[in-house]
């Protein structure tokens, strides 16, 4: 009885010791919790919003119409620190050329040059006429006929003194809406050059255009135009005159300050009047280099228009040159200026002899056409051209 009694009181006393302990933690916590800068909230799921049923939304809009060819060219280059760009207006005239570019800009957009060699389209070749006339072409009617018939073979360019009026040309013309933006040209000076560059850089921004042939306002062509796409086309040469001139025209006009850039022995003389083919066209309107010591040093009665391409060509490009015009011109009578011919020069024999009347190398192989245009001819010399076309010429009736 004893050891039952002495085991209900220890068993009292482990029930009032736990007691004691279950209430010393509880204070203890009651009062952390009083203290403590965090708050417990019950984590109740968000009332659940009422579900509506909403329309579909509204089918997208049409697309917008397209819109006609925007007129503004927009160049961007990158050169790893700075950006470039430059808006270029176009302005729409028919199939017009004008533009706003500067020459430096226009340089530039001309130079460049693709690097895959095939076209992504089916390519024909084109060859550029480039007319530098200080204004109306009174020989149009026969380059009329010469194109007649052969549109996507050619392109036409018009470079005319700017104060020229071209709502003069017929709609009709090929010559309509093809003037390029111009600068006026002094017989002379460092101008001719600058205009002979301007409208080859406008030419080059076609990449159809694989040969390029510089005119002027008294030209004529020789034979159709099936022959003479043909021989340019097919040359594995360009045609620009150079040859070495010792007399005092030639030689005699060499500025020694342009030494030692350019020697005596550099120093080539030849016609404006050239026919170049893409790749030396690019390099022609590329150079800085020479250009600048033409400017500065070649002044009358050094006319750059006759030495800076000659000396140009011979010195870097020689091997692209077959060293000669396919322009005819008459120097004979003397002077500085070249023969004219008017309505009483016209006879087959006289167009004949200028056609065949010579022998040169032509791919490697002597020929007798040696020349495909001639100059100068007067507006007389239209009406009797005309008839004579069909039959000497080869031109379509």
């Amino acid at each position: 009885m004893k050891l039952f009694n002495s085991h209900l009181h220890l068993n009292h006393l482990l029930h009032l010791f736990l007691f004691f302990i279950g209430f010393s933690i509880g204070a203890i916590s009651s009062q952390y919790l009083k203290t403590s800068p965090f708050t417990f909230q019950p984590n109740f799921p968000p009332p659940r919003q009422p579900q509506f049923l909403l329309p579909p939304p509204p089918p997208p809009p049409p697309p917008p119409p397209l819109l006609p060819p925007v007129s503004v060219l927009v160049l961007s280059v990158s050169n790893g620190t700075s950006n470039y760009t430059s808006v270029v207006s176009l302005k729409e005239h028919g199939h017009g050329l004008m533009h706003n570019m500067s020459d430096k800009e226009l340089f530039w957009r001309a130079s460049m040059a693709p690097r895959i060699v095939e076209f992504p389209y089916k390519h024909v070749p084109k060859v550029a006429f480039m007319f530098l006339t200080p204004g109306p072409l009174p020989l149009a009617p026969l380059w009329d006929k010469f194109f007649k018939g052969h549109e996507g073979l050619y392109s036409i360019y018009v470079h005319p003194h700017p104060s020229y009026d071209e709502t003069l040309v017929p709609q009709n013309s090929v010559f309509y809406g093809r003037r390029i933006p111009s600068q006026p040209v002094y017989w002379g000076t460092i101008s001719m050059v600058d205009a002979e560059r301007r409208i080859l850089a406008n030419a080059l921004l076609d990449f159809a255009n694989e040969r390029f042939v510089l005119l002027s306002d008294s030209c004529i062509p020789l034979f159709n135009f099936t022959t003479i796409y043909n021989y340019l086309v097919n040359s594995n040469l360009s045609f620009l005159g150079s040859f070495d001139d010792p007399r005092k025209p030639g030689r005699g006009r060499y500025n020694r300050q342009m030494w030692p850039t350019i020697t005596i022995e550099d120093w080539r003389k030849g016609s404006q009047w050239f026919e170049v083919h893409r790749e030396l066209a690019i390099l022609i309107i590329s150079d800085r280099k020479y250009y600048r010591i033409f400017k500065e040093f070649c002044q009358p009665p050094c006319y750059n228009d006759e030495h800076y391409l000659p000396t140009l060509v011979n010195i870097l490009y020689g091997e692209m040159n077959s060293n000669r015009s396919v322009t005819w011109i008459d120097w004979s009578r003397g002077g500085a200026h070249p023969g004219k011919f008017g309505w009483g020069d016209i006879t087959d024999e006289f167009l004949n002899q200028i056609r065949f009347g010579s022998e040169c190398v032509y791919n490697g192989n002597t020929s007798s056409i040696c020349s495909l245009f001639a100059r100068k001819f007067i507006p007389s010399a239209l009406e009797p051209l005309l008839l004579v076309a069909p039959l000497v010429l080869g031109f379509e009736p």
